[in-house]
């Protein structure tokens, strides 16, 4: 698996929450025009951006900074029964390890 730049990391989490780039700028008050800058790499984001990005599209941090600890300890083996590809389901995977990840970071944890 390859690397993945900040902005396709952002294009990813816009397509997860369904929203769009105008909806985005709305949200964050970042406009459109300096999203699709970032999203295409000829801009760096900013941190404050990030958070308000990562907010905006429900993700944790640290899957738009690409600084996860979950990643690299994942693999995953399914079988669908709903016709899923196997990218959607590892993502999704990886999505709710991450966000118990952060919750154990902040100190939540599972009760049950």
């Amino acid at each position: 698996m390859t690397e993945m730049t900040v902005g396709e990391r952002i294009a990813r989490a816009l397509g997860a929450a369904r929203i769009s780039q105008r909806d985005l700028a709305a949200e964050t008050g970042i406009s459109q025009a300096t999203l699709s800058r970032t999203i295409s790499g000829d801009r760096a984001a900013k941190m404050n951006e990030l958070v308000a990005i990562a907010a905006a599209t429900g993700v944790v941090l640290a899957e738009l900074t690409g600084t996860s600890r979950v990643v690299g300890r994942v693999q995953c083996a399914a079988r669908s029964a709903n016709g899923a590809s196997m990218d959607s389901m590892y993502e999704q995977m990886l999505r709710f390890l991450e966000l118990d990840a952060h919750l154990a970071d902040q100190g939540i944890v599972a009760i049950g």
